[in-house]
């Protein structure tokens, strides 16, 4: 399996590429701005075809480049209905200060050609990969993660030493997790995300952040703070803890 990940633009958001090999295939997933150069030397270095372009959420540093991106391999975005609107239309999920700095340019958005909308729990299948979709709103309505099984080393033992490798978008983040203090942002919402959607997870789970460096659900689960209390309130047998 192969994932190539970098950090583009400004706010230094990771565009991951997917593929299940050099030669094949891929998905790319959160090309923000200034991704789009990034994506063309990843396929170009590793001889790949991007097919989709997955979107976890509608924020402008997660989707700067989805329309570019689409439109330059003629693949299909995909994203949850809830956040849809923000692909046309991004400063109505922006912070007053990133509005502010983005009034001095001359931007224009639009969604790609073609655009699928994604339900919770959906597992589609691209570029010879499932991905199991999680709807995690909190950071925004239309947040979501995606999880895809990761291949055995082929180590001799029972248990792979990765599982899954969840694309987590602004969810969860190693250490903390995402804000709720922007337009269409709510605690409440993004506590019970983080819940139901993340600590019911295996602990060899590896998380691939929207910013910031590749952690474990078992990491977070015994270090990050804003999990901690999270973890007592779970009901009996909730914890999924692999390894």
């Amino acid at each position: 399996m192969l994932i190539a990940g970098f950090p583009a633009g400004p706010w230094g958001t990771n565009c991951y590429v997917v593929a299940t090999g050099p030669g094949s295939e891929c998905v790319v997933i959160d090309p923000g701005k200034d991704a789009a150069a990034g994506v063309e030397q990843v396929v170009r270095e590793h001889r790949l075809k991007p097919v989709s372009v997955l979107v976890t959420h509608g924020h402008v540093d997660h989707m700067w480049c989805v329309a570019p991106v689409a439109g330059t391999y003629d693949a299909t975005a995909y994203v949850h209905p809830a956040d849809r609107h923000l692909l046309a239309n991004p400063m109505a999920g922006m912070s007053a200060e990133t509005t502010a700095m983005m009034l001095g340019g001359k931007y224009t958005f639009a969604e790609p050609e073609r655009v699928e909308e994604l339900t919770d729990l959906q597992t589609i299948e691209l570029a010879g990969l499932a991905f199991t979709v999680d709807h995690t709103p909190g950071h925004t309505p239309g947040s979501i993660t995606f999880r895809t099984p990761y291949p055995s080393t082929g180590s001799g033992t029972e248990v792979p030493e990765v599982s899954e490798v969840m694309f987590a978008g602004d969810l969860l983040f190693a250490g903390s997790i995402g804000r709720t203090d922007l337009p269409g942002g709510d605690h409440q919402a993004m506590l019970r995300s983080l819940r139901d959607k993340v600590l019911t997870l295996r602990d060899d789970v590896v998380v691939l952040p929207g910013h910031g460096e590749q952690t474990s659900i078992g990491r977070e689960r015994a270090t990050n703070p804003f999990l901690l209390d999270l973890v007592d309130d779970l009901p009996v047998g909730r914890v999924t803890r692999g390894l």
